[in-house]
């Protein structure tokens, strides 16, 4: 009894603290691919270090929105900066992001792949 007690103590423990690692997941992490531009800079970062003028012109985006998008990446701890003279560039503060929205959106096409079939084989 009492290692049945201790079991679920231990397993109440991991449920809390993978409880507390997925809010903090959301709120650092998830939060900051809610926009698709978002996402469209981490790619183009990975890519290359930019300054906001370079990164706006490759996405096609006024200034002030690639600005506005680069602060909440860099406020979410996904982009650093660094000054040369008068120039901040963004780069990202790890290249396993990519990795991660690549297994998302692999994940997605199987799902749409998957949904495809099953309406071809429906019909």
């Amino acid at each position: 009894m009492f290692m049945r007690s201790c079991e679920y103590k231990k397993e109440a423990m991991q449920i809390n603290s993978l409880k507390l690692e997925v809010t903090q997941l959301q709120a650092n992490m998830c939060s900051a691919f809610t926009d698709p531009t978002r996402i469209l800079i981490i790619y183009v970062l990975h890519e290359k270090p930019c300054n906001v003028t370079e990164l706006a012109n490759l996405i096609g985006i006024p200034q002030p929105t690639a600005s506005r998008h680069l602060k909440v990446l860099r406020d979410h701890g996904l982009v650093q900066t660094s000054r040369n003279g008068a120039t901040i560039t963004y780069s990202l503060v790890d290249d396993r992001l990519i990795q991660s929205l690549e297994i998302l959106r692999t994940v997605l096409h199987d799902t749409i792949t998957s949904k495809a079939n099953l309406m071809i084989e429906n019909s």
